[in-house]
């Protein structure tokens, strides 16, 4: 006899894991987990069935006890085993039936069913629970005990086994813990300190580009941590092969809806990989998950050290006014909640309000809507700033060339001197049947900006397709803009024919448009063309890159990009402020996710009764700093048509 194990559980499974084991350990028995013996080294909780108010009191008094525990029940025609709960480790069986629950189909329904089974109610054997399948369990259970109990690692640390008591097929599924959870979660309370950012080293990958991180590096955790079909934060994969470059989605399940987030490369396997980051930035981005919030209070109680939610842009008071609208005007004496993010002008930690900072909220409290605009995903957090930046750098010379009609210069691709747009262009031309044209939109910041635009050669589909891009290097924002209005082609063609006269009502109402799709299938009709006529004149000559842009900055280091852009904004007077919001999910590989707010710059919105521009006097001036107006405009003067980004 070599070390005590406690088994708590009366049914089936407890009696067979209790025969495994008794012939080699000292096993003692419970029907109800209640005292510890001191001796004990590991304990079994085993059910024929699910009991998550049970796992609930083992998970409290095994971690005050310090005591590792492993669980196996069955619940609906499944055996399920693990995770190995340890106190020292995140991720608890709380965690781990969060990952399960999310990642299945009916998930509303079995969160119901678990909150009943949790305030009591329950069966004694799940209907499933035959005799082959419980000792096929207790074989499984037996072999992790010998694991546990010789001192070797468990193949349970942070997985499940999934038994189907059916075909008698076992899986086996990594799970994340839940950076929220009561239970286990070590995440430290949001403070100025925390938010506090000094920009470190971060060379190039091959000294050239904007990323740190390599693909080859990144491929090794990306889907092995993060895309389960059980248990994942990310739950399914879909290559789209009916677009012109090679498209993956993957489905990140939320408790209301599936969100499907896009890959777009011309490599399937690198897509595949994009998406999964793409998805990481989506989820760090719908509520503080790194840093457990604790400021609410009024603008006017902490105006001194936060930023002044007036100053990124408001709804038209009108908007505000009418029956059902989402969002509260802002006063200053309304409380609300905010984190700490970091000012590069200020040079100093300041409060956000959260509805800004993460783009789910807003509902409720919220004054604005605010989208994933500025949000992005690094493998430094200088990376991730600094394409924070160039999102809202992108996202704003759109909306400013469209609010203010800015007749751009248009740009020969074939002078871009690179074979990959070339090969692009010519793709999308064959292949989608889309002409391409591209203008310059950079702004008076000096960022290479592209407009992009996909028209259609023939007469079934979508007419338009509108993208944006924006990079120091202006060949790379022309090939993210492609790659984008790629991802538009053919999906649509379809919602549109069978919709068409819903989107025909939104010429005459502009405030019909209230949905993302709304504002890309608009201008898939070609009766809407016209509104675009201040770019698709072909009257102007086209313009070089050599023209257009400079020469890209040749660092080595993107710390060094990135100190030239935050130079180049003070010069403007333009803030800089990131709020951190990277997870444990994504700093367990070495990943960064931030939020970059530039008040100021126009904010990305979707439905036209959502659009933000009051207050925003940049969009006014811009236009006469660049030299395509004599004079400032005036709010009248901006453009009343819904924008066609997609």
């Amino acid at each position: 006899m070599t070390a005590p194990v406690l088994i708590n559980g009366a049914g089936l499974l407890a009696e067979y894991v209790y025969d495994l084991l008794s012939t080699s350990y000292l096993v003692r028995r419970q029907g109800v987990l209640e005292d510890i013996p001191k001796e004990t080294e590991l304990v079994l909780l085993l059910d024929d069935a699910w009991h998550p108010a049970v796992h609930q009191q083992a998970e409290q008094r095994c971690r005050t006890a310090g005591i590792p525990w492993l669980r196996g029940f069955v619940s609906f025609g499944e055996g399920i085993i693990g995770p190995m709960i340890r106190r020292e480790k995140p991720g608890c069986s709380l965690c781990a039936d969060k990952r399960r629950l999310i990642a299945g189909p009916d998930r509303l329904e079995m969160w119901g069913i678990q909150a009943r089974l949790t305030s009591g109610e329950g069966v004694l054997r799940d209907a499933w629970a035959s005799r082959t399948g419980l000792s096929q369990m207790a074989i499984l259970i037996k072999n992790e005990v010998d694991k546990v109990l010789q001192g070797e690692p468990s193949s349970l640390d942070e997985r499940m086994f999934i038994t189907n008591l059916r075909s008698l097929t076992t899986s086996s599924h990594f799970f994340l813990p839940e950076p929220l959870c009561p239970i286990c979660s070590p995440i430290p309370e949001d403070t100025p300190e925390l938010a506090q950012i000094r920009l470190e080293s971060s060379p190039k990958l091959n000294g050239e580009g904007y990323r740190t991180r390599s693909m080859d590096e990144l491929k090794t955790v990306l889907a092995a941590d993060y895309l389960d079909e059980r248990t994942g934060v990310m739950n399914g994969k879909m290559a789209d092969f009916r677009l012109p470059f090679a498209d993956i989605l993957v489905n990140m399940p939320l408790f209301g809806a599936d969100e499907g987030v896009a890959g777009r490369t011309n490599s399937y396997e690198m897509s595949e990989l994009t998406a999964i980051l793409e998805g990481l930035e989506r989820y760090c981005g719908i509520q503080p998950q790194g840093k457990r919030k604790k400021v609410r209070d009024s603008y006017n109680n902490v105006k001194h050290i936060a930023l002044d939610p007036a100053s990124v842009g408001l709804h038209d008071q009108e908007q505000y006014t009418k029956p059902h609208f989402p969002f509260k005007p802002f006063h200053p004496d309304a409380p609300m909640n905010w984190v700490w993010g970091y000012s590069f002008l200020q040079e100093r930690p300041i409060l956000v309000p959260e509805l800004l900072a993460y783009y789910s909220l807003g509902n409720g409290d919220g004054y604005v809507y605010e989208t994933s605009n500025g949000c992005a995903l690094g493998g430094s957090l200088e990376e991730a700033i600094f394409h924070g930046i160039m999102e809202v750098v992108e996202r704003d010379s759109f909306l400013l060339t469209w609010y203010a009609k800015l007749a751009l210069p248009r740009l020969d691709p074939r002078s871009a001197d690179d074979k990959e747009v070339e090969l692009m262009v010519d793709r999308l031309r064959d292949v989608a049947g889309y002409d391409v044209y591209l203008y310059n939109s950079t702004m008076e910041h000096e960022i290479p900006s592209v407009f992009a635009i996909a028209k259609n050669r023939q007469s079934k589909g979508v007419n338009l397709i509108c993208a944006a891009g924006a990079n120091p290097d202006p060949v790379r924002a022309v090939k993210s803009s492609l790659f984008e209005l790629a991802g538009m082609m053919v999906r649509h063609d379809k919602i549109l024919e069978e919709d068409r006269q819903k989107y025909e009502q939104m010429l005459k109402d502009p405030y019909a448009v209230r949905l993302m799709p709304d504002h890309g299938l608009l201008y898939g009709l070609k009766e809407a063309e016209n509104r675009l006529d201040f770019l698709l004149d072909d009257n102007r000559p086209l313009r070089t890159f050599a023209e257009e842009f400079k020469q890209p900055p040749a660092n080595t280091d993107l710390k060094d990009d990135l100190q030239d852009i935050l130079q180049r904004f003070q010069e403007l007077h333009l803030e800089v402020i990131v709020v951190d919001q990277t997870t444990p999910i994504t700093k367990r590989n070495g990943l960064y996710c931030v939020k970059v707010l530039i008040p100021g710059m126009l904010p990305m919105t979707f439905g036209h009764h959502l659009t933000r521009v009051k207050g925003l006097e940049r969009v006014l001036q811009v236009p006469v700093k660049l030299g395509y107006a004599k004079q400032p405009l005036a709010y009248e003067q901006l453009n009343p048509d819904p924008h066609p980004f997609p």
